[in-house]
Order: C-alpha cells, then sequence, then structure tokens
C-alpha cells in the first residue's frame, strides 16, 4: 500500500488585527491576498509560500511565546536580495543575513506582533 502524499499548503497564524498583519504581509513583505472570510480570515500568497491570518484577538500574543514564535523557514535563491527588498519596505528584520555552519545564509523577520519567520538561502 502506498502511503498518502503531504504537500505543504499553508501556515495558520492567529493574529490579533487581521486588518494590520496583512498590510504588513501585503506592504512589507510582499505577499498578494489570496481569498477571505470578511473580517475572519485573510489568505495570502508569494511565490509558493501560503499564509492564512486568522483573527483571535484573544490568542496568546506570539511575542509572548519567546523561541516557540517562529513558524516558518522559507528557502529562496537569494537571501541578501531579500534583505534589501524587506529593508527598503521597514520590515522587522532581527537578524540579517548570515552565514551558518549548517551551511545556509539566513535572515530572521518578525511580524509586528511577534511571529517570526527565517528566510534562508543554501550555501
Amino acid at each position: 500500500m502506498t502511503e498518502p502524499k503531504l504537500l505543504p499548503h499553508a501556515f495558520v497564524l492567529a493574529v490579533h488585527d487581521l486588518k494590520g498583519s496583512t498590510a504588513y504581509f501585503i506592504d512589507v513583505l510582499g505577499f498578494a491576498k489570496d481569498w477571505n472570510d470578511g473580517d475572519n480570515w485573510q489568505a495570502l500568497v508569494r511565490g509558493g509560500v501560503r499564509v492564512m491570518l486568522g483573527r483571535c484577538p484573544d490568542a496568546l500574543a506570539p511575542s509572548k511565546l519567546g523561541d516557540h514564535s517562529y513558524f516558518g523557514f522559507f528557502a529562496t535563491d537569494d537571501v541578501d536580495a531579500l534583505h534589501a527588498e524587506f529593508k527598503a519596505r521597514g520590515a522587522r528584520i532581527l537578524c540579517g543575513p548570515a552565514d551558518k555552519p549548517w551551511g545556509w545564509r539566513e535572515m530572521a523577520v518578525a511580524t509586528p506582533e511577534g511571529h517570526r519567520m527565517m528566510f534562508a538561502q543554501a550555501a
């Protein structure tokens, strides 16, 4: 029997401010709107990456989660160009591109609510 395939589809994030978080992903990180469900959900896409933002005003703030607020590791073919793009748009860059001993050049970025993600290029 063949095992069922799993494919990446979307990261799901609980956000307090759906409108503000949507604006950050679009205006700063370069995502585009995909679909939405009124004031409850907004799906966004950039390349092969999908993010679904869900309005959860009573959820624990990601900034309170410390290291557990990382939600994604995104591979790119040019992390330095992505850094320049994000910096020019005012992204919350936690750590600029740096070569890591495990063979990746990585950059850490956060959302205003504290969700953190890593953008990386294989060395």
